[in-house]
C-alpha cells in the first residue's frame, strides 16, 4: 500500500503517518511544496526514530509522482465530498490513498482529473468540517490493510 501527501502543512501530521506507514510497512510519497523543512523537530519528534524504518519518497511535484504509478495502481483520493465510502472499495494491495493539504484539501484539478475516484469517511456531526489528517490516513489504510489480506492472523495476535 502507498499514502501520498500532497503539500502536507504541518509536521506533526506527517510525522504521525510516517510512524504509521513504518508499522504497516506502508510506502509514503512526499509531494512538494512542502509546508515545512524536512528537518523540523516537530516532524521528527512526531515520527520518532521510524524515519529509519520507512519506505518514502519526495516528490517535486504531482507529474513526476504520477510518471512512476504502475500501470494497475489505483489512486484513491480521499475528500470529505467523495461519493463512495472508503469501505464500499474493493482495494488492491498496490493502490494508493492521497490525502490533500490540511487547510485545501486535494487541488480541484486532480478531483475533477479522477472524478470517481473519490472516497470519503463519514462525519455524523453536519458541524464537523473535517478530521485530522493523520487520522484519516489510518482510518483508511487498516480497512485497506484487512481487505486485502495484508494482515495476517500472527500480526493480529496479542500476547498477554
Amino acid at each position: 500500500m502507498h499514502i501520498v501527501l500532497i503539500n502536507p502543512e504541518i509536521p506533526p501530521n506527517t510525522g504521525n503517518i510516517a510512524r504509521l506507514c513504518a508499522a504497516t510497512k506502508t510506502t509514503l510519497h512526499l509531494i512538494e511544496p512542502l509546508g515545512f523543512h524536512l528537518e523540523d523537530r516537530n516532524l521528527k519528534r512526531a515520527g520518532m526514530d521510524y524515519w529509519r524504518q520507512l519506505q518514502w519518497y519526495r516528490w517535486p511535484d504531482w507529474r513526476s509522482f504520477e510518471k512512476q504509478i504502475p500501470h494497475g495502481s489505483n489512486l484513491w483520493f480521499v475528500e470529505c465530498a467523495g461519493k463512495r465510502l472508503y469501505t464500499e472499495i474493493s482495494w488492491e494491495p498496490n493502490d494508493y490513498i492521497v490525502l490533500g493539504r490540511e487547510t485545501k484539501g486535494i487541488p480541484t484539478a486532480l478531483l475533477e482529473r479522477y472524478k470517481d475516484f473519490w472516497i470519503r469517511i463519514p462525519m455524523f456531526n453536519p458541524q464537523s468540517r473535517s478530521l485530522n489528517l493523520s487520522n484519516c490516513a489510518a482510518i483508511v489504510l487498516y480497512e485497506a490493510l484487512r481487505q486485502t489480506g495484508l494482515f495476517s492472523k500472527e500480526i493480529l495476535k496479542i500476547e498477554i
